[in-house]
């Protein structure tokens, strides 16, 4: 799965997305990085203070990496989508 992501809520939706893929609970994702469920709660909510190294924890957990590109000119931006 991969998916583009440019602001806090879309990372949430998309680590929330990838956690029920994998059929995982919050509370698993939460013994898997060592986080609170409430801190997991948080990230999936887009929460815009979230520290990027508890980004990278949850992303951990759930087997995911974090990837820097170029945007494309070719494709809408993704704010104009939703």
């Amino acid at each position: 799965m991969e998916t583009l992501a440019r602001t806090p809520e879309q990372i949430g939706t998309a680590l929330r997305r990838a956690r029920k893929a994998k059929g995982l609970t919050q509370k698993e994702v939460s013994s898997l990085s060592g986080l609170r469920i409430a801190t997991i709660s948080s990230v999936e909510n887009g929460d815009e203070g979230t520290q990027l190294k508890t980004i990278l924890a949850v992303m951990m957990a759930l087997g995911l990496e974090f990837r820097i590109g170029e945007r494309r000119k070719d494709q809408p931006d993704i704010e104009d989508i939703f």
